[in-house]
Formats: structure tokens, C-alpha cells, sequence
């Protein structure tokens, strides 16, 4: 046997072996139970927790479950364990479209309505790239559903998210001057993967990723129905104590729904180091920096967030959604990555990421710097509105109709003041920010506007990642 076939057959047989058993020397025990003390909080029978892996050189260097997968059952996290790692999964995306692209089915500076003609043609063409670094304007597909009413626990289909994107008859901007997080470009990635391969994301991604990488726990769930042993149920915190189920049945992806655990992610952090799918290129590509119209570069490349943190180069990406939360930060320098996935809406893995990162590489960071106080040295606190006399209100109330999310809002006098009401029956109040313009939080602003005569005729919203929804009165 030459020695070149030996290399072959040991290189086979190392990629046979399960992730969790290719593990370097331990971390010391005082390492470790610095670690386990970031996750203390959950490390217990009654809560719901996350699993974490520290990748070094190629291998699991640590990994380790803290909390339940499932309360009702009693099954506890594990590092094999299936969590829904959310916006997490958009690098995937952006590497199906980086293949199709090696592939020379596509180019990422094509005009996206060259697959999806049906969708309006704004001012200035949207690319792939724009959507792919989040510039394309789009407005994002989640938070419409969310203003429309519908319930995130139930069933939402690829053509439920089309359909309400094509009726978006303007952008949030002009396509490429600014950056905007939008879950819409993602998810109409998936769709262009479909109609030039020819397989569903899912589909392309299992044959062209997945698979190949020995990703055996990973898939893209669209199909809600499916049944996936060892996955983790989501939970968010009840109101007055305790945990309650906070599970999504919507079946889009691009944007999301990869599921996969922190040993299978190992085997995608190694294609970084040693590319066996797509190559140095698709590395390349992967790492390209978005720019906007005027030439500035951002730190969002395709799929993945670009930056430093405390010295060191990070590329990195969380992600959230229903009640699971994750993040995938790697340090190429130091070949370090940590993997944390969890299923609690209201845990933060980035921050807990960060904190095993400050244990794991802390002879190689900088000092962190502290916090800058605010202006004057004064804590500010958000302003209590403005008052409007209440006799005014009543100039405001009305049903309003917005064509673009095809859903009807109702403003109303409560005593002395307006609330809200969205299609789904949620009702929120309102609080007076100026004259003519109210909120109901900080995530969203209505912005009312009068005819010639001074009547309230319409008013517009502004809800984040969707801004300039126009709802006239009916």
C-alpha cells in the first residue's frame, strides 16, 4: 500500500469518528469549573438551559449540557442534544448561495428579480448581495407578520411570507445605502436556492453541506410535522413564576430553522480551517464585507458578523427565535471557537459565549473597557409622554387600513388615553410623544397625518425593522 492511499484511509476513518469522541487534552478542572460557572444559573432539573462546546485546533477541547432539553419529560441538555439555533443559520444560506454560485448558476451581484420576477421593481435594483448583507431595504417579513396578528405559534407556509413581501410597494430605503438586519433577504434566498437548483434549501444544504461534513443531528426544518428525536423543546418565562412552551410551527427558512447540536458544529467550524467544501473560496466569499452605496464597508459579510472583540478578530453570529436562542463565535487566530445553544427566550448565549471566551483565551485579550457613564454623569430614564387634553383624543380614534399588510388597526379613547388594537385582537396603549405622533414601546411609532381641512386621515408606522407603513382611515 503507498503511503498516499495510507493518508486516504487514516483521513477516512478520522472522519468516521463521532465528534464528541475527536476531543484534544481536557481543559484543566480549574478551567472548568470557571465555565460551568457562567452557566450556573441552569445547571439544575427545573429549568431550561443551553449546551456548550469550546472547539481548539479541530476538536471539542470542552463540551458540556447544563439544564432540561424537556421539562415535561425530564430529559436533560446534553452536547447531543437538537437545539433550533435561529438566525444562526443564515451562514448556511449564504454558503448554498456561495456554492451555487462556484456552480455557475448565479452570480451574487445578480438582480434577485431575476428569480423572483413577481417581486415589485423598486426604484433601484435589489442584488443577492443586498440581501445577503442585510442593504436591500426590504423590510422584514417577521415583523409584518407581526403587525398583521399573526400567532408565531402557528402554521406559516414559504408562499404566507411571498405573499406578504410582494405587497410591500416601497423599501424601508434605497437599496444599498444603509444596513438594516432584515430576515426578508434570507428567506428570499431560500427561495432563489429553490428555483435555480431545483431542491428546496433543505434539500441543497443536506446534500451539499451537511452530509458531506458528517453533520449527521443537522437538517433545516421546514416541514413542522417532522418528527426529530433528541431535539430540545423552547421555553420562555411565565408570567408570576415558572417556564411556559415557546415553540414556532412556521416552516420558512433561509432566515432560520436550522437545527443541529453543538458536536455537529464542530465539523462546519473545521470546513473553516480546512475547507472541504467549497474551498478557499467559498471561505473567501463567506468573509466579504457588505458595502453600501457610498463606499463605506460594514461588518456583516454573508451570513456573519465581522468584528473584534477585546483584540482578536471575531467572526460570529447569533441567532433567536420563539424560545431558543444560540451563538456561534469563533477566533481564527487562537483556532477557538465556542458553540452555545439554548432553549430559553430570555437567556443572552452571545454574553455567555463572550464570558467562556474571557475564561478560555484570557492570556490573549486586551483589558475590556469600561462601560462609558452617561453624559454628566446622570442615569436617564425614559420620558413619561406628553400629555395631550383628552378631549382631543377622540379626533384620533378609527379604524385604519394598511394595503400593504391587508390588516385593519383600531385606534380607540381608554379614559384618558388611546390604545391600539392589531388584527389579531392585541391591544396595546398608546403614549403621546408629540402632537401627532404616539408609542406604544420602543420598537414601535405611529405618526398620524391630516388632510387639508385637519381631520386625521391616515397615519404611518415605524416598527424597527419596517418603517414607513401607511394605514389610512376607512
Amino acid at each position: 500500500m503507498s503511503a498516499s492511499a495510507r493518508v486516504v484511509i487514516m483521513l477516512c476513518a478520522l472522519a468516521s469518528v463521532p465528534a464528541a469522541a475527536r476531543t484534544q487534552t481536557p481543559l484543566p478542572d480549574s478551567l472548568a469549573r470557571r465555565i460551568d460557572s457562567v452557566y450556573a444559573a441552569y445547571d439544575k432539573t427545573s429549568s431550561p438551559g443551553c449546551a456548550l462546546a469550546i472547539y481548539q485546533n479541530g476538536a471539542i477541547r470542552y463540551s458540556r449540557g447544563y439544564g432540561m432539553s424537556n421539562l415535561e419529560h425530564g430529559i436533560a441538555i446534553s452536547p447531543g442534544t437538537i437545539f433550533d439555533i435561529g438566525s444562526t443559520s443564515k451562514q448556511f444560506t449564504g454558503a448554498a448561495i456561495a456554492l451555487l454560485a462556484q456552480d455557475g448558476k448565479l452570480s451574487i451581484d445578480d438582480d434577485v428579480r431575476q428569480y423572483l420576477p413577481e417581486l415589485p421593481q423598486y426604484a433601484r435594483p435589489i442584488t443577492l448581495r443586498m440581501l445577503l448583507t442585510h442593504t436591500s431595504g426590504l423590510r422584514d417579513y417577521l415583523t409584518l407578520m407581526s403587525l398583521r396578528g399573526v400567532n408565531f405559534d402557528g402554521v406559516s407556509t414559504d408562499q404566507d411570507a411571498l405573499d406578504l413581501i410582494i405587497r410591500q410597494s416601497a423599501t424601508n430605503f434605497e437599496p444599498g445605502s444603509t444596513f438594516l438586519y432584515s430576515n426578508t433577504g434570507f428567506f428570499l434566498l431560500s427561495q432563489v436556492v429553490k428555483r435555480v437548483s431545483g431542491r428546496t434549501l433543505a434539500q441543497f444544504s443536506q446534500e451539499r453541506i451537511f452530509t458531506p461534513l458528517g453533520m449527521s443531528s443537522t437538517h433545516i426544518h421546514d416541514d413542522h410535522t417532522l418528527v426529530v428525536p433528541g431535539r430540545a423543546a423552547g421555553y420562555s418565562p411565565r408570567t408570576g413564576g415558572g417556564f411556559q412552551i415557546d415553540m414556532s410551527a412556521f416552516e420558512q427558512t433561509g432566515d432560520g430553522a436550522v437545527m443541529t447540536t453543538v458536536e455537529d458544529l464542530l465539523e462546519w467550524d473545521n470546513n473553516y480551517y480546512a475547507p472541504t467544501i467549497g474551498g478557499q473560496r467559498l471561505l473567501d466569499d463567506l468573509e466579504t464585507r457588505g458595502r453600501l452605496n457610498n463606499g463605506t464597508t460594514l461588518d456583516y459579510a454573508l451570513g456573519l458578523f465581522i468584528q473584534e472583540y477585546r483584540g482578536l478578530r471575531n467572526v460570529r453570529h447569533g441567532g433567536a427565535f420563539a424560545g431558543f436562542r444560540a451563538e456561534l463565535s469563533r477566533f481564527p487566530s487562537q483556532r477557538t471557537t465556542v458553540a452555545s445553544l439554548c432553549n430559553l427566550g430570555s437567556l443572552n448565549p452571545s454574553v455567555l459565549a463572550d464570558r467562556v471566551a474571557d475564561i478560555v483565551l484570557a492570556a490573549h485579550l486586551v483589558a475590556a473597557r469600561p462601560a462609558s457613564p452617561p453624559v454628566g454623569g446622570a442615569v436617564t430614564t425614559p420620558s413619561s409622554g406628553r400629555h395631550i387634553d383628552p378631549s382631543r383624543l377622540a379626533e384620533f380614534a378609527g379604524v385604519f387600513y394598511a394595503p400593504e399588510l391587508d390588516a385593519p388597526f383600531t385606534v380607540a379613547v381608554s379614559g384618558t388615553h388611546l390604545t391600539l388594537r392589531l388584527a389579531s385582537g392585541d391591544t396595546q396603549p398608546l403614549t403621546a410623544l408629540a402632537d401627532d405622533r404616539f408609542s406604544t414601546g420602543p420598537r414601535l411609532t405611529i405618526a398620524f397625518t391630516r388632510d387639508r381641512v385637519g381631520r386625521v386621515s391616515a397615519f404611518t408606522i415605524d416598527a424597527g425593522r419596517v418603517r414607513g407603513i401607511v394605514a389610512a382611515r376607512r
